[in-house]
């Protein structure tokens, strides 16, 4: 059996009001993403990107999505990325851009970044806070951001082989 090796993309969807991100739907942005992708690179970008493209997570509050392509093409597909600038949904055109953030080889990796990624935004936001219940609350979002979340319990059962002896 052949493992089939994929490349995940994380994106922010940049769009002028933040409101409008709560109407995006996971088949919008695929089928925004796969117009893209055939604009760019026609009959054969569409051939590649009907082979194993997802959209893997959407979270429509912060606008990040994180799209799964094959390892192989995955660059074919990141280079039609700057040919969006909306998506549809419901009768409605959301104008946007697609920001890449990280490419990552696993699901888990791309967690870990968006964790990081998530502290250094908060840490961004501290200076701009106008009053001090604001300057309280992110603070207590910053020291609250922990990998413990995403392991729900697990503990360090990370084996990175520095301890085996032999």
């Amino acid at each position: 059996m052949v493992r089939l090796k994929a490349r995940y993309l994380l994106c922010e969807i940049c769009v002028s009001d933040r409101n409008k991100l709560r109407i995006l739907e996971e088949k919008a942005i695929y089928q925004a993403v796969k117009a893209a992708v055939t604009k760019a690179h026609g009959e054969y970008g569409a051939a590649l990107f009907s082979i194993g493209s997802a959209v893997a997570y959407l979270n429509a509050y912060t606008g990040v999505v994180m799209l799964r392509f094959r390892k192989a093409h995955y660059q074919l597909m990141w280079s039609a990325l700057p040919f969006i600038t909306s998506i549809g949904n419901q009768s409605q055109r959301v104008p946007c851009f697609f920001n890449c953030i990280h490419v990552g080889g696993t699901i888990r990796t791309c967690q870990k970044f968006l964790v990081r990624y998530g502290r250094q935004q908060l840490c961004r936001m501290l200076p701009h806070c106008k009053t001090e219940a604001e300057k309280q609350e992110v603070m207590r979002a910053v020291q609250s951001c922990s990998l413990t979340e995403f392991r729900g319990g697990q503990g360090g059962d990370e084996d990175d082989g520095e301890d085996e002896e032999g």
